[in-house]
């Protein structure tokens, strides 16, 4: 085995007919195990770390699911997508899946596992922003956001009141807890800090989930962090729709950058598809402005709820019936 590359995996997702991985393949990355510290410099020093890495462009990649195998090859920055159709039937639930980077001479380079999701036949998917939405993240200012990712790790990162405890709601809503709903956590960070999102999301008791994410970027381009084109977001979101066409989808975003807009233009191209969007009004502002785009929502007979506190969106929840 190669040690200097390293298959990352992240959380993939799917049903039968349509399953998809994303990862990574890097030539070096340095280990990266958080320790959960309050000094700011070992934050930082960890911070950096994520951000140091050299992608394995245009390498040979090689997945096996149950008695499956797939081929496929990174792109120019190392990242690699498998979407493929499985051979049988797939229960709902967590399964593992294994990735390994082969050399042209057929030898393994290096092996990395993950888990793909496949959702119960539920009546609802929720799909959500994560800065400004779940988290704290003053995303609309680069040097408060910064701030936040610098002095805090992914324990000490604030979630909003009552955020994961609406969200555990909703992941019961009509169904069972052996059978939740199925959450998809789209976000403008970057890759790097799939394991730091990860991390804050388990400790703060949030669904376990999908992530998408954005491109990855180097350690000279993190003041820019969480500052990709929204339109990849747009596209990730499309994505998920496509994946699972049967399922009823929930929205929740925040009017800090261009939620409202992204979300307001899938509704009117499928509103059928939709049954609420949720958006936390951080800034004032924006206030009229997305009111008006919510207004579009709801002549789409689709229902939408402006919130500044959980409180509130767990409340209007209760009203139209998504959770007891």
């Amino acid at each position: 085995m190669n040690k200097s590359a390293k298959v990352k995996v992240y959380h993939g997702y799917g049903h039968t007919h349509n399953l998809v991985v994303y990862g990574h393949v890097f030539k070096y990355k340095p280990k990266t195990e958080q320790v959960y510290s309050n000094n700011i410099w070992v934050n930082i020093i960890h911070l950096l770390k994520l951000f140091i890495l050299k992608p394995y462009p245009f390498v040979n990649v090689r997945l096996q699911f149950f008695n499956q195998t797939i081929y496929n090859k990174t792109e120019a920055d190392g990242f690699f997508k498998f979407e493929w159709e499985a051979a049988h039937d797939v229960a709902a639930g967590w399964h593992f899946v294994k990735v390994e980077a082969i050399a042209a001479d057929g030898t393994v380079l290096s092996t990395g596992e993950g888990k793909v999701f496949v959702p119960h036949i539920t009546q609802y998917a929720f799909i959500s922003d994560v800065d400004d939405t779940i988290m704290v993240s003053h995303s609309a200012t680069i040097g408060r956001r910064l701030r936040e990712l610098f002095i805090k790790n992914p324990r000490t990162r604030k979630t909003f009141p009552q955020a994961a405890n609406h969200y555990q709601q909703l992941a019961l809503s009509q169904t069972t807890a052996d059978q939740p709903n199925p959450f998809f956590y789209v976000s403008s960070s970057e890759w790097n800090l799939y394991d730091y999102l990860v991390e804050t999301f388990r400790f703060n008791k949030l669904p376990d989930g999908a992530f998408l994410l954005n491109t990855i970027k180097h350690w000279r381009d993190l003041i820019k962090t969480g500052k990709t084109g929204h339109e990849g977001k747009l596209l990730r979101v499309m994505r998920i729709l496509d994946v699972f066409p049967n399922q009823k989808f929930i929205f929740f975003g925040d009017n800090s950058q261009q939620d409202p807009a992204i979300y307001t233009a899938i509704v009117e191209k499928y509103p059928q598809n939709i049954a609420a969007v949720y958006i936390r009004n951080i800034r004032a502002e924006k206030e009229s402005e997305t009111k008006a785009l919510l207004q579009k929502v709801v002549a789409k007979g689709v229902h939408s709820c402006l919130f500044k506190t959980s409180d509130e969106a767990i409340q209007h929840s209760k009203t139209i019936g998504l959770i007891i």
